[in-house]
């Protein structure tokens, strides 16, 4: 069964920083692309960065570009979220997930496998 842990949520002050991580365990995670999606409250769920599976590749949402940035390390079966000078409107619950393929997907129906959410709160 495959698990994704999604951590490093938290408050944050306008202009501050966090950084979000997701541990995935019971299949194969260096051939999967992975993404960040996230859900602000009464908005549908949107794409906020994707990766292939083995970095070279990536894509971001336009509101996020040059703040966000999505990496991996396929030792440790992890995929990572920088994000920094972080807006209001950035508050949301975030979510890891894992590709059924090995690009960078922005559609939520190329993802199988979800984690269970971290919340990001930022403060004016």
């Amino acid at each position: 069964q495959v698990q994704l842990v999604e951590s490093g949520g938290g408050l944050v002050q306008t202009g501050g920083s966090l950084r979000l991580s997701c541990a995935v365990s019971g299949r194969t995670f260096s051939d999967a692309g992975m993404g960040w999606f996230r859900r602000a409250p009464e908005k549908e769920r949107e794409i906020v960065a994707s990766i292939n599976w083995s970095g070279g590749n990536v894509y971001y949402v336009d509101s996020v570009k040059g703040r966000f940035t999505i990496s991996r390390d396929n030792a440790k079966n992890t995929v990572y979220l920088q994000m920094n000078s972080l807006k209001p409107e950035d508050t949301a619950v975030y979510y890891c997930a894992r590709s059924y393929d090995s690009g960078t997907y922005y559609n939520d129906k190329s993802y199988g496998f979800w984690g269970q959410g971290t919340q990001v709160t930022v403060s004016s």
